[in-house]
């Protein structure tokens, strides 16, 4: 498929996919060039992105994710740090989770206050 039909899928701009290429982020695997020297890309790389999109939306950097994905056809060495470093954002999220909710609490109260400040006055 072709950079524009895969960016509407993806919801990536064309440029960033390039940029994605060009950082190593996207192989063989998910992009070919023609006889034309255009990028062919497969449906593999639609879902790659996808995974790219999410991992981003939950603090990879793209170095992170990157290291990430080439560990898996690493060293056990190589392995190990990704493993390190998956148990480190889970760990972050984790809190970020704690924080979250101790602000929807927080909310909850507020909301309950105003209620029945606003019940009061009637």
């Amino acid at each position: 498929m072709k950079i524009h039909v895969l960016a509407q899928k993806t919801g990536l701009t064309p440029p960033t996919i390039r940029y994605y290429e060009k950082e190593g982020l996207l192989n063989m695997r998910h992009v070919v060039r023609g006889d034309n020297n255009y990028r062919d890309y497969t449906e593999a790389a639609v879902e790659h992105l996808q995974l790219i999109k999410r991992v981003q939306a939950v603090g990879f950097t793209l170095k992170e994710i990157k290291a990430v994905m080439e560990e898996e056809e690493g060293s056990k060495l190589e392995i190990s740090r990704s493993i390190e470093l998956l148990r480190e954002k889970m760990m972050e999220m984790d809190f970020r989770k704690v924080e979250l909710e101790q602000a929807q609490a927080l909310l909850a109260r507020m909301l309950a206050n105003k209620l029945a400040l606003l019940k009061e006055k009637q």
